[in-house]
C-alpha cells in the first residue's frame, strides 16, 4: 500500500496489552481514513447499546492518507467514539503533533478499548506502554501537557483531558497544544471513563508514498497559492474572528440563547478588537495560514480565540467584553470543556433563571456567574452537575417547556449560527452526522447569497455537496478544510495530492461515493444504537426557531416555516436514498457496498 501505513494499533487498557492489525486494503479503498475508518470499526466491533462510559466503548484516533505528509494543513487527527452526550455516533478533529507522529510511528489509527486499573497515560513510539499517571490526575490540560513535554520533549504529540473529562462531563473534549480542542460529543468523558489521562505519540519514520517528487511539487504549489491569495494577509490578522462582524451584519450571531441574531455589543467582541489584543499566533502542524489568535485575558492568562468560542461565550450569554470572554475560553481549555456546548448550557441556565425554572439567580452577561458555573460544571457541583449533562437532559429534568429552547439536535448543542432566517443552515444542523455542528456543512453564507426565503431542492443539493466535501473528503483524507474555504485552494489540488500519495486515480465522484458510504453507515449506526426508535423528528431543529420570531434588527419577525422545512427534509432524504423516516433504503445500502449493514439493520427496524 502507498500513502497508508497499512497498520492500526490496537490497545486493550484493561489487559495492558497492545497489538498491531495489518488491515486489508479494501478498508482504505472504501473508507479512505479518518472518519471513514472510525465508523467502519465502530460498526463492526462495538456491541449495540453499549454504555458510552463503560470499558466496552471503543475510542479511535484515525489519520488519513494525507495526514503528516508535506501537504497544506495536514496536521489533523479525527477522534471517534460512541457519544455519552448523544448516545449516537460522535467524532471531532483536532490539529496536533500527535497526528503527524502517529503516521511517523507507523500507524494509520489507534483503537482503544477497556479501562486502565488506575489513572494512566498511553505512550506510543518505538514501543507501546501504559504508564501510571496518578500525579497527573486532577491537573488541568495545560499543566499536563507541560509536564509531559518535560519528559518527552517539544516534538512529542500530546492529547490529554482535564478535570472535566475525569468527572465525566458529557461534552468534555480532548485538548492538545494548549488550545486545540477535539471531540465535542464527549471525547474527554470517554477518555476519563477509561482512566486515560493522556496519549503521548512519538515517531521518526516516513510514510511510503507512490510519487514523492510529484507530491513535493504539488505541496509546494499549494503552500505558495495560499501565500499569494489576496485574502491571505487579512486571514493572518483575524482568522475566523472576522465572522463576528459578518454574522452581526447577516443577523445570524446567536444572542441570549439563540433568541436573537444580533448583539448590541458585537463591536466590542469583534475581530478588530481582537487584533489589538493579540500577543501570539498559533497554527496546527504543516500550516502556513495559522488561525490561532492568542490574547491576554482579563485575568492575565493566555487564551486562543476563534469565532465559535467568542460567539458562544460572548453574544450567546450576553457578555460584551472580549477579555472576559477570553478568560472563560481559557478556563474551558484548561478544564477540557467544549466551548460551544458550554456557551449553550450557560445561556440555557441564564434563561431558565430568567423564567424562574431554577432557584439560582443568573443574569445575562454576568461574568462572575459564568466563571462560577464553569467551575461547578467541571467538578459537578450544585447546578453544574445538571448542566454537565448537556441541554437535552437538563431540559428533561427541569421541564417548564424548556425543551423548546434547549438548543441542540440529537443532544449535541448548536454551534454559533442563528437559523431563524436560514432554513438550509437549520437543515445542515439537523442532518449533521454527530448532531448540531457546522463542520460538515457551513452553508449559511451561500444561502444568504441566493436568498434566505427559499425552501427548495437547490439548497438541499448544495447541502449534500458540502457534506460530501467537508464531512466526507476532508474528514477522511484527514486535512484542514480552511485553505479550501477561506483562501480558495481547489478541491482538484487535494485530489492530486491523494493520487500522488497513493498511486490511485480517484476522481471527485469517487470521493463523493466514499463520502456517501460514510454518511449512510453513520446513519445506520445511529438507528442501531437507538434500537429502531427512530423517526424524522430526530432530524428537527429546536422549536424556538419555528415558534419565536426575531424581535430585533432588519429581520425582525423572521422565523422558520415548518412546512417549508419539512419539504426540504423530505428532499434531503430522497437525494440521499433514505426513506421518509430518514433511514437508508436497502437498495441504497447495497449500492454503496453495505449489504451486510442492511441485513443487520433489518434486525432493528423495517427497511424499505
Amino acid at each position: 500500500m502507498k500513502g497508508w501505513t497499512g497498520r492500526i494499533l490496537r490497545v486493550d487498557l484493561s489487559k495492558g496489552k497492545a497489538c498491531v492489525w495489518e488491515y486489508d486494503g479494501s478498508l482504505a479503498l472504501n473508507f479512505i481514513g479518518g472518519r471513514g475508518f472510525i465508523i467502519k470499526i465502530l460498526w463492526d466491533e462495538l456491541k449495540p447499546a453499549t454504555d458510552p462510559l463503560s470499558p466496552e466503548n471503543i475510542m479511535i484516533l484515525a489519520a488519513g492518507p494525507l495526514t503528516g505528509l508535506p501537504a497544506v494543513s495536514s496536521g489533523k487527527l479525527v477522534i471517534g467514539f460512541k457519544s455519552p452526550l448523544t448516545y449516537g455516533y460522535g467524532d471531532g478533529n483536532v490539529g496536533t503533533l500527535a497526528a503527524v507522529n502517529l503516521r511517523k510511528a507507523g500507524y494509520d489509527a489507534v483503537v482503544i478499548k477497556g479501562k486502565a486499573n488506575r489513572p494512566s497515560y498511553l505512550y506510543i513510539g518505538k514501543n507501546v506502554e501504559l504508564i501510571r499517571a496518578d500525579e497527573l490526575w486532577g491537573l488541568t490540560t495545560f499543566k499536563v501537557e507541560r509536564e509531559l513535554k518535560k519528559r518527552y520533549g517539544g516534538r512529542a504529540g500530546i492529547l490529554c483531558i482535564g478535570p472535566a473529562g475525569e468527572n465525566l462531563v458529557k461534552y468534555a473534549t480532548v485538548i492538545s497544544q494548549e488550545g486545540r480542542s477535539g471531540g465535542r460529543p464527549g471525547a474527554g468523558a470517554v477518555m476519563g471513563s477509561k482512566n486515560l489521562k493522556a496519549i503521548v505519540i512519538e515517531g521518526e519514520g516516513e510514510v511510503n508514498v507512490a510519487d514523492e517528487r510529484k507530491l513535493r511539487e504539488a505541496a509546494i504549489e499549494g503552500f505558495l497559492k495560499l501565500k499569494r491569495s489576496p485574502k491571505y494577509a487579512f486571514w493572518l490578522r483575524q482568522g475566523t474572528m472576522a465572522t463576528i462582524s459578518w454574522s452581526q451584519k447577516a443577523c445570524v450571531l446567536p444572542t441570549t440563547n439563540f433568541k436573537e441574531g444580533m448583539f448590541e455589543m458585537a463591536e466590542k467582541i469583534s475581530g478588530e478588537v481582537m487584533e489589538s489584543m493579540v500577543v501570539l499566533k498559533r497554527g496546527c502542524p504543516n500550516c502556513n495560514m495559522p488561525c490561532g489568535n492568542v490574547v491576554k485575558d482579563y485575568e492575565g492568562g493566555l487564551a486562543e480565540l476563534d469565532y465559535e468560542n467568542v460567539a458562544m461565550l460572548g453574544a450567546n450569554i450576553g457578555l460584551g467584553d472580549l477579555s472576559k470572554i477570553a478568560t472563560l475560553n481559557r478556563m474551558a481549555d484548561e478544564y477540557g470543556l467544549d466551548t460551544i456546548s458550554l456557551g449553550n448550557v450557560i445561556g440555557f441556565a441564564m434563561e431558565a433563571s430568567e423564567k424562574g425554572l431554577i432557584e439560582e439567580e443568573i443574569e445575562w452577561g454576568d461574568f462572575n456567574a459564568a466563571k462560577e458555573l464553569i467551575e461547578e460544571i467541571t467538578f459537578r457541583k450544585g447546578l453544574g452537575s445538571l448542566l454537565a449533562e448537556g441541554t437535552r437532559e437538563a431540559s428533561r429534568r427541569i421541564g417548564g417547556g424548556s425543551e423548546r429552547w434547549a438548543m441542540n439536535v440529537k443532544g449535541l448543542e448548536i454551534s454559533a449560527y442563528d437559523c431563524h432566517a436560514a432554513p438550509a443552515m437549520a437543515l445542515a444542523y439537523s442532518t449533521s452526522p454527530i448532531g448540531a455542528h457546522h463542520k460538515d456543512a457551513w452553508i449559511i453564507a451561500w444561502e444568504i447569497s441566493v436568498g434566505r426565503e427559499k425552501y427548495d431542492i437547490s439548497k438541499v443539493k448544495k447541502l449534500i455537496e458540502l457534506q460530501r466535501i467537508r464531512g466526507g473528503i476532508f474528514e477522511s483524507l484527514v486535512v484542514c478544510r480552511l485553505p479550501w474555504i477561506e483562501l480558495n485552494l481547489s478541491l482538484e489540488w487535494y485530489l492530486r495530492m491523494f493520487n500522488n500519495a497513493t498511486g490511485l486515480r480517484f476522481t471527485i465522484q469517487d470521493m463523493y461515493s466514499v463520502a456517501d458510504r460514510i454518511y449512510s453507515l453513520i446513519r445506520a449506526f445511529w438507528i442501531r444504537e437507538y434500537k429502531g426508535a427512530w423517526d424524522r423528528a430526530m432530524d428537527h431543529p429546536p422549536a424556538r426557531w419555528f415558534e419565536e420570531p426575531l424581535t430585533k434588527g432588519p429581520l425582525k419577525g423572521a422565523k422558520l416555516k415548518r412546512e417549508g422545512f419539512e419539504t426540504m427534509l423530505s428532499y434531503y432524504y430522497k437525494e440521499r436514498g433514505w426513506d421518509q423516516r430518514g433511514i437508508p433504503k436497502r437498495n441504497t445500502l447495497e449500492k454503496l457496498g453495505l449489504k451486510q449493514v442492511a441485513e443487520e439493520l433489518s434486525n432493528y427496524i423495517t427497511l424499505n
